[in-house]
């Protein structure tokens, strides 16, 4: 085995470790955060630092989405994330660093689903953030520019690669109170905001070869130390961009006893964003797919009343499946009825 091959291996260890000491929820997300800072409401983001990582919490992550288009007309899905996830608050110089990161890259078609995962330890330059000019890596993959508005993003796994420009046309939105997100009754919470307004264009490396695209891209930013409560066992996640210009985020955390805890955020056309009360949007799961030997639903209705919006957001590629160390559902959609667009859905928890 090779010393780098030695390294992720060790690091996969260690994150798995870190999962079954945290125990509870998906990917551990509903264990005790004693030791770990925690988000609170009076915190207000400030940019460009809030961009970095928060060594103090334990979780936290860098997530692009992106709906494309090839000059035929077929639509594609990418998705880049970067995570952080601390054993222990704080930072140290070297192998000393309880930092871990990963990474995870996606390509979908209307066909196939191709995913990559990496492992990096904190400390030894291998992965990390920088907020300004910002800079997120893990080994080679990379998101970089002069400001977050203005990127270049790259990824490879051992069938697909790609290489997108992103140019943000509107200002960040700040999900819940001014970027205090809350999750649950019980009041766990996170610092949230996300970047909608991406610009896209750049080239997709396939098997069958290279593909010049276009399109709409979405970063989300999140950090936390317990984002789920105990009676949370998942979520389903939504963004998605609609013809008229506007835009949602939306996602229910799915309970153990009574209705999942329901979030949105509605976003103008000219990008403000306006945070919805708890539980005003509604979701329905019309039809499933059976995935790696899990019901999964793929088409789902969502109405939201305040915004006239109602309706049917449906998968892609129904095999949207991410293979990886958590495994979850994430992949491109489109959406038809009151709106009609494109975004992407994520599912965790799902077993």
């Amino acid at each position: 085995m090779s010393v780098d091959h030695t390294i992720r291996a060790a690091v996969a260890l260690a994150l798995f470790a870190a999962n079954a000491a945290f125990g509870q929820g998906y990917a551990g997300l509903a264990s005790d955060a004693e030791g770990f800072a925690l988000p609170h409401p009076d915190y207000r983001l400030e940019f460009p630092a809030d961009h970095g990582p928060h060594p103090d919490f334990r979780i936290e992550w860098w997530y692009v989405t992106a709906n494309l288009e090839g000059p035929d007309g077929t639509n594609y899905g990418i998705q880049w994330t970067l995570f952080r996830t601390a054993l222990r608050p704080g930072e140290a110089e070297a192998w000393a660093s309880p930092q871990i990161w990963f990474g995870h890259a996606a390509v979908t078609t209307p066909e196939t689903h191709l995913f990559s995962e990496r492992f990096a330890r904190g400390g030894i330059g291998q992965a990390g953030v920088e907020a300004a000019p910002f800079d997120a890596w893990i080994d080679e993959w990379r998101m970089w520019g002069p400001t977050i508005s203005d990127v270049t993003l790259t990824a490879a796994g051992d069938d697909f690669a790609y290489r997108l420009e992103l140019q943000a046309e509107g200002p960040l939105v700040l999900h819940g109170d001014d970027g205090y997100s809350v999750k649950s009754d019980e009041g766990q919470a996170s610092h949230y905001y996300s970047q909608p307004s991406y610009l896209a264009r750049g080239t997709l490396t396939l098997p069958e070869g290279e593909v010049q695209v276009e399109g709409r891209a979405w970063l989300d930013r999140e950090w936390s130390s317990q984002p789920l409560s105990d009676r949370q066992t998942g979520w389903d996640w939504f963004s998605l961009h609609f013809e008229n210009g506007a835009a949602m985020m939306g996602y229910f955390m799915r309970q153990t006893d009574g209705a999942p805890y329901a979030v949105a955020t509605w976003i103008a056309p000219d990008g403000t964003g306006t945070p919805l009360p708890e539980g005003v949007l509604e979701a329905e799961p019309l039809e499933t797919a059976t995935v790696e030997d899990r019901e999964i639903p793929v088409a789902w209705r969502l109405r939201l009343p305040p915004r006239d919006l109602d309706v049917e957001v449906r998968a892609l590629n129904p095999q949207s499946w991410m293979g990886t160390t958590f495994s979850y559902w994430e992949g491109p959609v489109t959406v038809m009825g009151s709106h009609e667009g494109r975004g992407y859905l994520e599912m965790t928890g799902y077993e």
